[in-house]
């Protein structure tokens, strides 16, 4: 995602999206309001009272693939306006303007992982504590990972609302299908996190392949019959794993094999219908020039 701050002669501020091709005019910050065409942008220009700007956004991301792009947006948009404002917030302060900001966009709660890798960068992981959230860098080359995953788009936006009601609705009930599941999830965060410190790649595949036999049991949406013939073509082509991105039922979909396998997963899963998307590790997170 990208942001570019400019001054506006005339005074007001605008808000433009060069993806979605909308654009936003208001005479002053306060009449700014989720209930416009651009919301998530209305709101944080509100929070940090933009006035006198234009403010142009790009994402590289489909709506509802579920990559992060959203978080990505956010944590760029309010980078740059904090600068903008001369403000120089702290990291966990930028995280909870950003959290607190989608969370009034798509009003339900939103999570503590998407925002850390746009802010930080680099191949980490989250560790939930009960004295917060600590992000740990992990000594993982990226180029590493980047020969190994092929990332597609299905073409479908994924369906995080109706999945994760579903399952938290499942959860609250006490399913104890439910729980083993993130039981088992838990457990392979932690074993993929080993693997990938001591770069195991064979195991990391592993781990993902097991990862996506309980999380397609959280619920009957997370997968399709589409991306299961995906994964199944990409695996007749040498992928030793796939997940999908996010909640599932549509979005994004990335596919682990070895180095060798690479191309010939990509041209199975480009001639099953999928788009695929050209990404790059991001090692520094949140620049801001």
């Amino acid at each position: 995602a990208g942001v570019d701050l400019a001054s506006r002669p005339a005074g007001g501020v605008e808000l433009v999206s060069v993806d979605t091709a909308r654009r936003v005019h208001a005479r002053h910050w306060s009449e700014l309001s989720a209930a416009c065409e651009l919301p998530l942008l209305a709101l944080a220009a509100r929070h940090y009272r933009l006035d006198g700007a234009t403010l142009t956004t790009r994402s590289a991301s489909p709506a509802g693939a579920g990559i992060a792009g959203s978080s990505a947006l956010t944590i760029a948009t309010c980078g740059a306006l904090a600068r903008w404002n001369k403000q120089s917030p702290r990291s966990e302060e930028l995280l909870q303007v950003a959290m607190n900001v989608e969370c009034q966009t798509i009003r339900v709660p939103t999570g503590v992982q998407d925002y850390r890798p746009a802010l930080y960068g680099g191949v980490a992981a989250i560790e939930l504590g009960v004295d917060g959230v600590r992000r740990v860098g992990l000594d993982v080359d990226p180029r590493e990972l980047e020969q190994r995953i092929v990332l597609a788009y299905t073409g479908a936006p994924r369906n995080s609302g109706t999945n994760n009601w579903e399952i938290t609705k499942r959860h609250l009930d006490g399913d104890q299908d439910v729980f083993d599941c993130f039981e088992r999830i838990r457990d392979t965060a932690a074993a993929m996190r080993r693997a990938l410190e001591r770069g195991d790649w064979d195991e990391v595949g592993r781990q993902i392949a097991v990862e996506w036999t309980n999380r397609r049991r959280l619920a009957p949406g997370v997968t399709t019959p589409e991306i299961d013939t995906l994964v199944d073509r990409a695996a007749a082509a040498g992928a030793t794993a796939a997940k999908v991105c996010g909640a599932g039922g549509g979005g994004c979909v990335f596919f682990y094999g070895p180095p060798g396998a690479k191309a010939n997963i990509t041209q199975a899963v480009s001639r099953s219908g999928a788009r695929i998307l050209e990404y790059r590790i991001e090692a520094e997170g949140l620049r801001i020039g």
